[in-house]
């Protein structure tokens, strides 16, 4: 893949969003990695040295975002953007969930993505490129028990996403969207609950949860692989496109 000169990346201290930056840091590129949790950052930072730019703040924080992305447009173009911050209530049925939870949910899952797009795209617009890609989840298309409010937010970031494609197609900018299966992140971890991942491989009938024919629950590289792939100029010509990567577990 060609070299990013700078991608902003949320969620990126661990899980998918820290294998995406490890995978454009390789690939010769500057990440600005957001995330609330600074000393996983710093971890990051020791990794990678100066191409690994931490950014600790949350992201439904509107001041703090387009500060940020302000001070690093300042200083170098924002070619990409990767939206895959991300919280997941476990064991939450829709019918005990109280006001509060949904709407953490919902603003870190559903309206940051659109905040951090909507700073990054003024920039983009102007330049008349660059690529946006939100990671989702196949639970946005599939109904799940006790991850109904997961689920809905999932949908919410991909039609914004979608949405937004459509809006900035007219400047050159593309925006995709990635919805992986279960992956060997912390956030499956604590949806497991000390469970072995052999539960999502054979799936649950008593959950009306399918398995997962490959047979396999995916690493983050996996996934990173394909946003990363949705980034590069190999991509120029897709745009709108919701890219499921979870080993056929949504047939």
């Amino acid at each position: 893949m060609e070299a990013r000169q700078t991608t902003v990346v949320t969620g990126a201290a661990s899980g998918i969003g820290a294998a995406v930056a490890a995978a454009l840091i390789r690939d010769g590129g500057r990440v600005v990695a957001i995330d609330i949790d600074a000393d996983r950052l710093t971890r990051g930072a020791q990794i990678h040295g100066d191409r690994f730019i931490p950014r600790a703040l949350d992201v439904t924080d509107v001041a703090a975002i387009e500060t940020v992305i302000a001070e690093v447009e300042a200083t170098s173009e924002i070619d990409g953007l990767v939206n895959a911050a991300g919280v997941l209530l476990v064991g939450s049925a829709l019918t005990e969930l109280d006001m509060p939870a949904f709407e953490r949910a919902m603003a870190v899952n559903a309206a940051a993505p659109w905040l951090v797009s909507r700073a990054v795209a003024k920039a983009m617009i102007e330049r008349r490129r660059g690529a946006i890609v939100t990671v989702s989840s196949n639970a946005s298309a599939v109904p799940r028990v006790d991850l109904g409010v997961y689920a809905a937010t999932k949908a919410a970031a991909t039609a914004l996403t979608r949405s937004l494609g459509l809006e900035l197609a007219p400047f050159g900018i593309r925006c995709n969207v990635v919805s992986p299966g279960s992956t060997n992140t912390p956030m499956l971890t604590r949806l497991l609950d000390g469970r072995a991942t052999d539960s999502s491989i054979a799936g649950d009938p008593s959950r009306f949860r399918l398995g997962i024919p490959l047979g396999r629950v995916a690493d983050a590289s996996d996934v990173a692989d394909g946003i990363v792939f949705l980034l590069s100029d190999r991509a120029r010509h897709i745009t709108l496109h919701d890219l499921r990567i979870d080993g056929g577990a949504t047939l």
